[in-house]
């Protein structure tokens, strides 16, 4: 069974229109330029905060007090600087996709976002500016939609010079490198003297950088969006909403809001390197990847993990025993497209209810468990998206998210019991039919051939 409308293939149409455009697919392309740093980052973070009763102290009574320094090093030098890789890659995808050299724009992109930031930082006291310094923070979480604006501009107007045949051109017999650094410095000298005079206009207007007013008017508002309950709702509502329809709907959903939460999470973990508590509602941050990674999409979009243990455990059809035997493993690993497309949920209606209520269930679960300090708050540290379930809450936070984990996963089994139940009865009943359909074309006609006689013997035809 299942569904379609000629108005709803319409405005998924247009949604798509908007998602495959040049601006939206560099957002989401360039910013996967972060995810080995924020993976291997994760790996130095998690050994400098185990989430194991005395493992601080076992730490420092064998390399000192000053143990995690090294590890903050390898931290900083990774989770620090997302917001500048996450410029070069918006640039560099977005001229690429335009049919030229994306390199040089990356580049240019980066030497932007270090014009419109600060050459100084504050000293403790709070007066003394200490110049020949570049702030990180503004190059990492804070930086996150600058760098989205940036890498944008950057790519569009290097393109665009680039289409206009606006270089210097040199024989073919110049090497290509030679070539292509003469061909980048007309669109490098435009970019270069607007990030200057973006510097002017905005010292002089706000008593701010750029990129420390698009953090305060722009950034933290979306962060705070975010980080409301109704905002990860629409989350989760919308990245099963999309699946249903046919559409990727992470790739859609976290293209477009990763930064965003990503940035959360970088917030925490400042906190945290500060020597902060982090204290839900109040300094920290609720809504962050971890959240999104780990609760609403764990086990696959919409929770599926639960789905296949029903299947296996009480499938009547031979349909659903198979489809969740060969679902089980990739779905411990977080890989469900067996079963978004083989059960199938993509417009089936009775799969629609169950698909989309079990991840908003599970944010009303994990949000109220957050806010009330029965899981704290999730910090910087990143595990792989196919790292199994428990394994990944325990990583990200202690044994009360791995707990928390469980009871999302039993309560996905309980949500989609009845509807499975149902689906199974409708797949039992059409396997049946087909093979009486089956068995009764397989019989042999055992009807006789020849004509009747009038008195009741038979002639030859």
């Amino acid at each position: 069974m299942s569904f379609n409308s000629p108005t709803l293939n319409n405005i998924l149409n247009k949604i798509l229109v908007v998602v495959n455009s040049k601006p939206i697919v560099a957002i989401k392309e360039g910013f996967m330029l972060t995810m080995p740093l924020t993976i291997i980052g994760s790996v130095f973070l998690l050994f400098a905060f185990i989430p194991v009763g005395g493992y601080p102290e076992f730490m420092a009574g064998i390399f000192g007090e000053a143990w995690q320094t090294p590890l903050f090093q390898v931290v900083g030098a990774t989770f620090d600087i997302l917001a500048m890789v996450g410029a070069f890659g918006i640039a560099y995808t977005y001229v690429k996709y335009e049919g030229h050299n994306g390199v040089n724009a990356g580049i240019l992109s980066i030497v932007s976002l270090l014009i419109v930031t600060s050459g100084f930082v504050v000293a403790p006291d709070g007066v003394t500016e200490i110049g020949g310094v570049i702030p990180k923070a503004f190059l990492g979480g804070k930086g996150m939609i600058a760098a989205i604006f940036i890498g944008l501009i950057v790519g569009k107007i290097y393109s665009h010079v680039l289409n206009k045949g606006w270089v210097i051109k040199l024989p073919d017999s110049v090497p290509e490198g030679v070539s292509n650094a003469f061909k980048s410095l007309i669109p490098g000298f435009i970019i270069i003297l607007l990030a200057f005079l973006t510097y002017i206009f905005f010292e002089v207007v706000f008593q701010e950088t750029f990129i420390e007013t698009i953090y305060q008017l722009i950034q933290t508002p979306l962060q705070d969006m975010s980080d409301s309950f109704w905002g990860v709702l629409a989350i989760a509502f919308l990245i099963s909403f999309f699946w249903w329809c046919g559409v990727h709907g992470p790739v859609i959903v976290m293209g477009i809001m990763g930064p965003i939460v990503t940035a959360n999470s970088l917030h925490n973990q400042s906190l945290v390197n500060a020597g902060e508590t982090l204290i839900a509602g109040e300094n920290a941050k609720i809504v962050t990847n971890q959240f999104i990674d780990q609760f609403i999409t764990v086990g696959g979009s919409g929770l599926t993990f639960g789905l296949v243990c029903c299947m296996v455990l009480f499938a009547r059809s031979m349909q659903m025993k198979q489809l969740g035997r060969l679902s089980f493993i990739p779905g411990i690993f977080n890989i469900n497209e067996p079963v978004i497309f083989a059960t199938p949920i993509i417009f089936n209606p009775i799969m629609l209810a169950p698909f989309i209520l079990a991840p908003m269930l599970s944010v009303i679960m994990v949000y109220t468990s957050i806010n009330l300090g029965f899981v704290g708050p999730f910090t910087a540290v990143q595990v792989p998206w196919t790292t199994p379930i428990i394994l990944s809450g325990f990583l990200i936070g202690g044994w009360s998210a791995a707990l928390l984990q469980v009871c999302v996963f039993v309560m996905t089994v309980c949500v989609y019991m009845p509807f499975f139940k149902y689906q199974d009865k409708i797949t039992a009943a059409e396997e049946k039919q087909a093979e009486e359909e089956a068995q009764k074309a397989a019989q042999p006609n055992t009807a006789d051939d020849r004509n009747p006689s009038p008195i009741g013997g038979t002639v030859t035809a």
